[in-house]
């Protein structure tokens, strides 16, 4: 089972990028599932459902989400009728808020199933994920061995910590919200591939994926600012390839995929 996960799509720019490469991903990789992270593709904030159906009309199989999912107030209107979009599994009072958290990707005769779970350190008041992701497994095992987690969270000690709680149990977990790919993408010792943060897709000359000056300004002054995502310049792609093995669910392969002008894809 072959695997392609893109990381935080950001603006309109990121949209682009992932309709641009995808093709191009999907002939060089092969991936029997395309996911992506949707939670900045509106503006950097939260993504529309105009969007969410540009990402899959472009080859994308699943959207997950994070700590942006409400800022786009159409979401109430559309995310419980949409069996490809998933948002944190762990909000408290999680089985009265809109949407869910675990999502099946069917596969041949396999299926893949999907966890988005969002961290505590620096993000909030949510719920344990290690507690809920442990329940999100232990329902996912009883259909499937191959699980992917996207764990939206901010402290790179809590993302390696879930890696080490997950690793025998699930496919494969991997960190977004920091939209900096990280350069430790591993195979855990009980076959769960494992990135701390696999990037961004966006705006490449900036902070984050936002223009830099209002961010330069807001450092050096301490002054509020608007961040603002742009609608033109240079972009990348950040994402990782994950290759599981049909039968155990174990992970074989992760590999990195960073695509802009200083890491081209065709050399």
């Amino acid at each position: 089972m072959k695997v392609l996960f893109i990381g935080d799509i950001v603006g309109s720019l990121g949209v682009d990028m992932v309709k641009e490469w995808l093709p191009k991903l999907k002939e060089q990789y092969k991936p029997q599932a395309t996911i992506v992270n949707g939670e900045n593709a509106a503006g950097g904030r939260g993504i529309t459902e105009k969007i969410y159906k540009e990402l899959l009309q472009a080859g994308v199989d699943l959207v997950t989400m994070g700590n942006h999912t409400w800022d786009q107030k159409e979401i109430f209107d559309f995310i419980d009728n949409e069996k490809k979009l998933i948002r944190p599994a762990n909000y408290p009072n999680n089985n009265v808020t809109p949407g869910k958290g675990l999502a099946y990707i069917n596969i041949n005769q396999l299926k893949l199933a999907v966890i988005n779970l969002h961290g505590r350190s620096f993000m909030g008041d949510f719920e344990d994920p290690f507690r809920v992701g442990q329940e999100l497994v232990d329902e996912a095992r009883m259909v499937t061995p191959h699980i992917f987690i996207d764990f939206h969270a901010e402290a790179t000690s809590e993302k390696e910590a879930m890696g080490w709680f997950m690793d025998g149990k699930v496919s494969a977990v991997v960190g977004t919200h920091t939209h900096v790919q990280t350069n430790d993408s591993r195979i855990l010792p009980q076959g769960t591939a494992y990135q701390t943060d696999v990037g961004m897709t966006g705006f490449y000359d900036g902070i984050l994926g936002m223009k830099k000056d209002p961010i330069l300004q807001k450092f050096q002054t301490q002054m509020p600012n608007r961040f603002e995502v742009p609608e033109t310049g240079r972009k990348r792609l950040n994402g990782c390839y994950i290759d599981i093995d049909n039968t155990t669910g174990k992970a074989k392969t992760i590999k990195n995929i960073r695509i802009d002008d200083d890491m081209p894809f065709f050399n």
